[in-house]
């Protein structure tokens, strides 16, 4: 079983994972739908035609059931803060809980305000003011997300905020900071237009299911050719934030996206790897190749790092191990600074506890000159540093080569569309139906690559995970992992009886 700390550490990683990947499953298509059902609306308010406003009421049945589900696993996420990851929420509690905070307070309310009268007003309110209902709904959820991506962007991007010696807890210094940090805009614009891409395939998925089975065609058609503009503007959007997204990374976690391209070490003109297969037997520091076979674009990975094809690109052993060649510090050395911060901070707690002014000041200022790698200090080995590569590579090609086929998709669709022969191309409306699963891939694979390719950090840089989780023995862990397992898994199979049942019956009800 090895280390009892490291055991529990392991399994409150699993159980929030778990959380996570199961609640983004009903998130991504809360988001977008919602926006697609207020296109729906909005054109059935514009021309009079009910028959818009039957597609409308069916699909947000549909949304209906996928929202419910996802409230549940939200709220399971949120307290696993304070029940695995105590430290995390004690240390960083005065930053990470304003946004969310303002999520509680105005984004959930909004919605939740609004949503009532999306589902059961049809008949109370005029047209317009359910429009104005359905459309707060799409921007209520969608401001949730923003306030849930800010506190995440920090723990990815940590700033606005100052370490506090006497309580050793972060604080806020700057709100501004903290939701406005490039990171958190980047996160945002590419999590929330990538949802929009996932809600279309979601749209485009099920009418071709219609197509497939000759029912509702032309509730399906119009749903299709709408999603499918919808999805094509958001998957463009998705690229260029992508590549911002990218960008950032390299700027301010230059480990992940060296995990991410399996770059061990750098180099000048660094290529993107197209396609590869990993070295699992790999560590850093040896001279084992980094892959058994791949395709690479010379270049590249320099170009989207740095704007600049001819510029260096340090590697995971120069992160590591420093390379003082191109003025890279690595976590040997951090770790030798962090160190230091540790033990002053320590000795300035003992000096103030004795009363010893001189020689609390004297600890302070040295702590101060090495507390940027306070963090480093609770690492055991530099080589922890470095995130599980395999991982977080094929997470990272997987997302974007599917990133890619969607758009052709949605362009197949419209051009078919368009031609008047949708309901006839069998292969199409085939793929599409699949592309549902493929987009939800996506989306999990995305994640992946944002959490994993952190590692071993709860805050990039300063709290590893193993400082923030709560010490508890690991059965308790352990016990609630298997309960949400199956409760999660059972949340699942539910939502996804109750929607086959409502497209089995389908617009007409």
């Amino acid at each position: 079983m090895g280390d009892p700390i490291l055991t529990t550490v392991d399994w409150a990683r699993a159980q929030f994972a778990l959380t996570a990947m199961y609640h983004w499953i009903f998130v991504p298509l809360t988001l977008g739908l919602s926006f697609l059902i207020a296109f729906f609306e909005s054109i059935y308010v514009k021309t009079g035609n009910e028959e818009w406003k039957k597609l409308t009421k069916f699909w947000t049945t549909l949304f209906g059931i996928n929202f419910a589900i996802g409230v549940a696993t939200g709220i399971i996420l949120e307290f696993q803060f304070g029940t695995n990851w105590s430290n995390y929420s004690w240390m960083v509690g005065d930053i990470f809980g304003a946004p969310l905070a303002i999520e509680g307070i105005f984004a959930f309310f909004l919605e939740a305000t609004f949503f009532a009268v999306m589902f059961f007003g049809w008949h109370r309110v005029s047209k317009g003011f359910h429009l104005f209902s359905t459309w707060m709904v799409a921007i209520g959820s969608n401001l949730s997300a923003v306030w849930i991506l800010v506190a995440n962007g920090w723990m990815q991007f940590p700033t606005g905020m100052a370490f506090n010696p006497d309580k050793a807890r972060f604080e806020m210094q700057n709100f501004w900071d903290v939701a406005l940090s490039p990171v958190a805009v980047h996160k945002f614009t590419h999590t929330t237009s990538s949802a929009f891409l996932l809600a279309s395939l979601f749209v485009v998925g099920i009418s071709a299911l219609f197509l497939l089975q000759e029912r509702h065609q032309k509730m399906a058609k119009r749903s299709m050719v709408v999603a499918a503009v919808f999805g094509f503007i958001a998957s463009v959007f998705v690229g260029f934030t992508g590549d911002e997204a990218a960008f950032n990374v390299a700027q301010r976690q230059p480990m992940k996206l060296a995990a991410m391209e399996g770059l061990y070490v750098g180099q000048e003109k660094a290529p993107i790897v197209a396609m590869g297969i990993i070295n699992s037997k790999k560590k850093p520091g040896d001279d084992l190749p980094a892959f058994y076979q791949e395709v690479k674009i010379p270049g590249l990975l320099s170009l989207l790092a740095n704007r600049d094809p001819n510029s260096f690109v340090p590697g995971i052993n120069d992160l590591v191990f420093g390379n003082p060649e191109r003025n890279v510090v690595g976590a040997e050395q951090r770790m030798v600074t962090g160190k230091i911060a540790l033990a002053e901070l320590a000795r300035y707690k003992y000096a103030k506890d004795k009363g010893d002014a001189e020689e609390a000041a004297a600890a302070l200022a040295l702590f101060d000159q090495h507390k940027g790698d306070l963090g480093y200090g609770y690492l055991n080995n530099p080589i922890e540093a470095a995130p599980p590569v395999a991982t977080t590579f094929y997470s990272f090609h997987i997302m974007v080569v599917l990133g890619t086929l969607f758009p052709v998709i949605f362009l197949a669709v419209l051009y078919f569309a368009f031609k008047g022969t949708l309901e006839y191309q069998r292969w199409l409306n085939l793929l599409c139906f699949f592309s549902i699963f493929l987009g939800y891939v996506a989306q999990q694979a995305g994640w992946i690559v944002a959490e994993v390719g952190r590692q071993p950090w709860a805050i990039y840089g300063l709290l590893p995970v193993g400082v923030a989780s709560t010490n508890i023995a690991a059965s308790n862990v352990q016990i609630t992992f298997f309960m949400f397992l199956t409760l999660f898994t059972a949340l699942l199979l539910a939502e996804i009886r109750i929607m086959m049942k409502q497209i089995k019956i389908g617009p007409e009800a």
